[in-house]
C-alpha cells in the first residue's frame, strides 16, 4: 500500500481528523502518529521525515518550498496523517486486464480540482480532488469493480466521462500531475485523490503544514486487501 501524506500542528488535527471521518472516499486513513512522532507502525523503521521522494511546505495557505526532506522543519507537536492512495490498486487494474496509459508513458497520474464538496469540519473546506485514468468502454465496469475491492486506497469511481460536469474545463491541463490523450473508446474515470487534504488545507488558510508532493507517497508494509 501506498499512502499520502499530511502533516499538521496538533492544535488543528482534530478537525482535521474529523475531516477525514466525515470524507473517507478522499480520505481514507491508513494510521494517525502521536504529535511528535516519525516513524509510522505502517512502516516499522522508517522515517516519515526522510522516505517520501519530495515534500510541500505550505505557509498561510501558500505553497512556499518543494524539499526532498523535512527534517530541518520538524517540530514536536507535529502530527502525521497517512492517508491510502489509488496507486495501490493499479496493479490490480493491470493485472485485470485494464491497461493504464500513464503508466505505460511513463507519466504521473493526472489529477484535477472538481466541484464536488467534501464536507467541512472545523477550518477544513473545500472540494475534492480527483484522479483520472482512460478507460475503454467495455472495461469500465470491470475497472469498477476491481477498484471497488480497494476502499482502503479511495475504492471505486466517483464520476464516469462527462469531466465539465464535475468542473474539469480541459482534461489537457491537470491541476497536479501529468495529461495523457483519452482516445475515441475510452472514457474518462474518476477517482477520488489523496491530494485532496492539502488543497483543502490551502484553501483553509492553516498557518503551516507539510504534505508529499503529488505523486510522491510513501510505501507502507501494509498490503491492500484483495
Amino acid at each position: 500500500m501506498q499512502a499520502n501524506m499530511m502533516i499538521l500542528p496538533k492544535e488543528f488535527a482534530f478537525d482535521f481528523l474529523l475531516f477525514c471521518q466525515r470524507n473517507p472516499k478522499p480520505c481514507p486513513l491508513v494510521e494517525v502518529l502521536e504529535p511528535g512522532r516519525a516513524e509510522p507502525r505502517c512502516a516499522p523503521g522508517g522515517d516519515v521525515r526522510t522516505d517520501l521522494p519530495g515534500y510541500r511546505i505550505f505557509r498561510d495557505g501558500r505553497l512556499v518550498e518543494e524539499v526532498s526532506d523535512i527534517s530541518s522543519f520538524w517540530r514536536d507537536d507535529l502530527v502525521t496523517f497517512l492517508i491510502g492512495c489509488s496507486f495501490s490498486f493499479e496493479d490490480a487494474l493491470i493485472a485485470g486486464g485494464i491497461p493504464l496509459r500513464h503508466v505505460g508513458m511513463g507519466r504521473n497520474v493526472a489529477m484535477y480540482r472538481t466541484n464536488i464538496a467534501c464536507e467541512s469540519a472545523g477550518r477544513f473546506t473545500g472540494n475534492m480532488v480527483v484522479s483520472m485514468r482512460p478507460v475503454k468502454s467495455g472495461q469500465i465496469a470491470r475497472a469498477v469493480e476491481i477498484s471497488g475491492r480497494f476502499p482502503e486506497v479511495h475504492g471505486a469511481p466517483v464520476h464516469i466521462g462527462h469531466p465539465e460536469a464535475i468542473g474539469i474545463a480541459d482534461l489537457a491541463r491537470p491541476d497536479f500531475g501529468e495529461a495523457v490523450p483519452v482516445l475515441e473508446d475510452e472514457l474518462p474515470v474518476f477517482w477520488a485523490c489523496g491530494v485532496t487534504p492539502q488543497y483543502v488545507a490551502e484553501l483553509s488558510g492553516i498557518p503551516f503544514c507539510i504534505s508529499h508532493s503529488p505523486g510522491k507517497m510513501l510505501v507502507t508494509d501494509f498490503i491492500t486487501n484483495k
